[in-house]
């Protein structure tokens, strides 16, 4: 989904690309963009559920209304789905921070999306809003 509130590393497109890169090994695996709503997007595209993954309790009050939302407005169903403890302090701003102070974040991305990473900070960050 296409977050105008948030400042990305990567452009969509990059984004994109780099997931396509991940997943290429699961052939049921669709990588795409949208720039609206989730349900519209579920909508036109006849899915019919979300999976969202939840971290902390903090994540599950945001969620909820917007799963509630989500299936008056369109009839979509969400699933939560808990993290693993080890990874319930992942956050992409995070990692970015991380990684922009030189520390080490290469047990927490692919390796395609480090060295990018990598290469994009040297070059002075933030280029890809949306």
């Amino acid at each position: 989904m296409v977050n105008r509130t948030k400042a990305s590393l990567f452009t969509v497109d990059e984004r994109i690309s780099m997931i396509k890169e991940v997943v290429a090994k699961y052939p049921n695996v669709k990588v795409d963009s949208w720039s609206g709503l989730l349900v519209d997007y579920c909508k036109t595209n006849g899915v019919s559920a979300i999976v969202k993954g939840l971290r902390a309790v903090s994540d599950f009050d945001y969620e909820l209304q917007m799963a509630q939302m989500n299936l008056q407005l369109k009839g979509v169903d969400t699933l939560f789905m808990a993290t693993t403890p080890a990874y319930s302090f992942l956050s992409s701003s995070l990692v970015k921070e991380i990684a922009n102070y030189g520390g080490d974040v290469s047990a927490l991305v692919p390796a395609n999306v480090l060295s990018l990473m990598k290469a994009r900070l040297a070059e002075g960050g933030n280029r890809g809003s949306n």
